[in-house]
């Protein structure tokens, strides 16, 4: 369902992309216009000036949702399944990125072989390391939404933000893209734990404008650090939606 035929990366300091249009036009309509409402979701002051939905932020209300909505109960579905998470890393591998999926069990794909090759080598069966899809939808207001820099928590491997608004809804002045970080205090640039840096703490290497219809995708490192500055339309009722899909471990 997502389209990676015009992906291009930049790959200093880390590995992230973009494509567009990154879903067919028509199930992109419906899953915009079928987008949850902001009642349903779960304020994250933590992160940033953001509203979450998801399995873990509002449980409830994320699986009601998806439930009573084929369009987005079908491309939930698809997300879930081994296949989604393959196709993402082959495609970075045809970009020349990667990140060593073959080491975890995708579904079960691949422990029963594991386990035989180490107990033939002698060897105890290591630990089924499992990896995972996980989805979640995420709002920023136009009007003082933003989401701290930060490199992503170590169980994420993979990242995709799918933006979910109309043509004609948002305009780049309002802004809301995603920023390519680098800290001004070369002590801060390895990050592998995730800790947050203020604005101030970082610079700007290079943004990606929010448009419709598009995907931006990254691999976590330790120097992921990446941002979405204040946006400051005081007044203005616009919501800047996504959709961020992470592929981690289950660890």
């Amino acid at each position: 369902m997502l389209s990676f035929e015009t992906v291009k990366f930049r790959y200093e300091p880390y590995p992230i992309g973009v494509t567009t249009p990154a879903l067919d036009p028509a199930l992109y309509d419906d899953l915009v216009g079928s987008y949850p409402d902001v009642d349903l979701f779960q304020f994250m002051p933590n992160i940033g000036d953001k509203y979450s939905l998801s399995e873990r932020n509002n449980p409830k209300n994320y699986d009601k949702f998806i439930a009573s909505h084929p369009r987005w109960r079908e491309f939930h579905a698809w997300v879930k399944t081994p296949a989604f998470i393959e196709s993402i890393g082959h495609m970075l591998v045809d970009q020349g990125i990667d990140v060593g999926l073959g080491q975890y069990n995708i579904a079960g794909t691949k422990k029963h072989g594991r386990m035989l090759k180490d107990v033939s080598r002698g060897r105890l069966p290591r630990r089924d390391r499992r990896l995972k899809a996980r989805f979640e939808f995420s709002m920023l207001p136009a009007d003082g939404g933003f989401v701290h820099a930060h490199t992503d928590t170590p169980r994420k491997i993979i990242t995709l933000i799918v933006s979910m608004v109309k043509d004609g809804e948002w305009s780049a002045e309002l802004g809301g893209g995603t920023d390519v970080n680098r800290p001004k205090d070369p002590r801060k640039y390895y990050n592998w734990l995730n800790k947050s840096l203020a604005f101030d703490e970082i610079e700007i290497l290079d943004t990606f404008d929010f448009l419709p219809n598009q995907c931006v995708i990254f691999v976590k490192t330790f120097n992921s650090l990446h941002s979405v500055r204040p946006m400051t339309n005081t007044g203005n009722p616009a919501m800047r939606r996504t959709l961020t899909i992470n592929i981690e471990t289950d660890e």
